[in-house]
């Protein structure tokens, strides 16, 4: 081949036969290995992903060589991609035998920048899932996605490297592994705020103490509903003073059923329980709680449903540790999807 030709013509379908070869051969070294699989014609689906990928687009540094590496990550090219605090690091299959790595390094946002986004949600968001889904005002998104002092970075706070020879800026392997970003906040919105090292907290705690500041004004009130004691002693023909009365789990006697209770005695197997119930120590086991069963409880007791990165806050435990229970949960059908990177309980009891 001449200086002047070209390299032979690669089809798309065998790019992707190249792809899915190599993964294979690196799960068997890497069992934990993410690859980015795209299912239907959309990159990205969710208001996180989709807007990840609008805010890359709309810089004129990336809008001409972005798109590279669309092909790439559609065919499957990005073999592994990892999202830490601050930091992007993926395996791209490309022309090489070998996959290229990338690097990429994204700055924590401004502090100044950040206090101004709570700022602008205190009282706006009343919980995680709805900030996760994406289902917050069109006020918050403009805010969010504001160029240069919104959540998501300018070209200013991203530096990347690859270990192909592509001499330009920005490679292929780099642009797939942007793109590769949006397929995994689609599943996991909560990396987002991982990576861009803020606590999502923050941004929905004033609006809880808002609401529990509201609910503990309210339990000072008085209900119009509650009837008065006297009220009671006028409608049912009773004798308050005489009468037991308890606000707690005991129910209220009336005088009839009081005479009633003191002129007979308890059946015989309402005597056996009470003498079962106090007699003898009771025995409790003090059974410590694995991982896994800290994992799976947090997924149990939330109604709408929770993510990786909720599961970290409330468990300690780390993200890889948590796929894997979860993974481990799905099989055994205990847990399921409510929607992408979002899991309940499945309502089914595990087996053990």
């Amino acid at each position: 081949m001449s200086y002047y030709q070209y390299s032979p013509y690669v089809s798309v379908a065998e790019k992707a036969a190249k792809a899915a070869k190599k993964l294979k051969k690196l799960k068997k070294k890497n069992p934990n290995i993410m690859p980015i699989h795209i299912e239907g014609r959309n990159i990205a689906n969710t208001w996180w992903g989709k807007s990840w990928n609008h805010n890359l687009e709309r810089y004129a540094d990336y809008t001409n060589r972005i798109g590279r590496g669309r092909s790439y990550v559609r065919h499957g090219a990005v073999l592994d991609l990892r999202i830490e605090p601050g930091k992007i690091e993926s395996l791209v299959q490309g022309s090489s035998s070998r996959p290229y790595a990338v690097s990429i390094n994204i700055k924590p946002i401004n502090k100044i920048t950040w206090q101004s986004i709570v700022s602008a949600c205190k009282g706006k968001l009343e919980s995680f899932e709805e900030l996760l889904a994406g289902k917050f005002p069109k006020a918050l998104g403009e805010i969010f996605m504001a160029q240069g002092v919104g959540l998501f970075p300018s070209p200013e706070e991203i530096e990347f490297d690859c270990s192909c020879p592509d001499w330009a800026d920005m490679c292929k392997h780099v642009a797939a592994t942007l793109y590769g970003v949006s397929a995994r906040l689609d599943k996991d919105p909560g990396l987002f705020f991982s990576l861009r090292k803020v606590a999502m907290k923050d941004l929905v705690t004033q609006a809880v103490k808002d609401e529990s500041q509201k609910l503990i004004t309210k339990a000072g009130k008085k209900s119009k509903r509650v009837i008065a004691e006297g009220d009671i002693g006028d409608i049912f023909g009773i004798d308050m003073d005489d009468t037991p009365f308890s606000t707690g789990d005991k129910e209220i006697t009336t005088a009839k059923e009081s005479a009633v209770n003191k002129s007979s005695h308890p059946p015989k197997k309402s005597r056996a329980k009470s003498k079962k119930a106090t007699d003898g120590p009771v025995k409790k086991k003090a059974l410590e709680k694995s991982p896994f069963d800290m994992v799976t409880e947090v997924i149990r007791k939330s109604r709408k449903g929770v993510n990786v990165a909720m599961i970290k806050e409330k468990t300690g435990i780390e993200e890889k540790q948590i796929r894997n229970f979860i993974s481990r949960a799905k099989k055994k059908g205990t847990i399921k999807n409510k929607a992408r990177g979002i899991y309940i309980s499945s309502g089914r009891k595990l087996q053990l």
